[in-house]
């Protein structure tokens, strides 16, 4: 990654010191899904908002289960925010929050570096918010409230800028926080 808090190994354990950071940025992707709205009127945008803080933690802790932890950071600070009735969100939001953490570490476990991190982003972002539209899709289906448009007129869109978006907020994320190339950085000789 571009940023690191210490070089350690992917399988080293997480220290607490690193568990906060990966909650801290878990509780950044929840925030930002909960209480920012960037007024897209698009269904599916909302992982944009959950992606980069997921993949600064990743970056800062490239450690496995690191994105399972910035994942349970973000469910609790939902409850918190949602239980306090702070912040909206539909449950497509929440279900690609829950998902995006532990959906990175499985794309990412065959992942060493490089180019196939731009891959699992990729792969995570439309896994994630392919679980979404299949929540709001079944809520409008059963009647459970999805909102806004009838299944009829939303699926044919949903189905484009969810895809869209959740590889869109794979990639960009991945670009910004981790390198392109496979090459290792040269130590620093002075």
């Amino acid at each position: 990654g571009r940023f690191r808090l210490a070089a350690r190994p992917a399988d080293a354990p997480i220290t607490s010191t690193e568990t906060l950071v990966l909650l801290g940025c878990g509780i950044v992707a929840a925030v930002g899904v909960l209480l920012l709205e960037f007024k897209l009127k698009l269904p599916g945008h909302a992982i944009l908002r959950a992606v980069p803080p997921m993949a600064l933690g990743l970056s800062l802790v490239p450690r496995r289960g690191s994105g399972t932890v910035m994942g349970l950071g973000a469910l609790a600070t939902a409850g918190v925010v949602l239980g306090a009735g702070w912040g909206e969100t539909g449950y497509g939001s929440l279900v690609s929050l829950a998902l995006i953490g532990p959906v990175l570490d499985l794309a990412m476990r065959s992942s060493a570096g490089g180019r196939r991190i731009y891959l699992s982003f990729l792969t995570a972002g439309i896994l994630a918010n392919g679980a979404a539209l299949a929540t709001q899709a079944g809520l409008k289906y059963f009647g459970g409230g999805g909102g806004g448009k009838p299944l009829a007129l939303w699926l044919p869109q949903a189905l484009v800028t969810y895809t869209a978006f959740g590889a869109a907020a794979g990639l960009l994320s991945a670009a910004i926080c981790f390198r392109w190339n496979d090459r290792q950085l040269e130590p620093d000789t002075a």
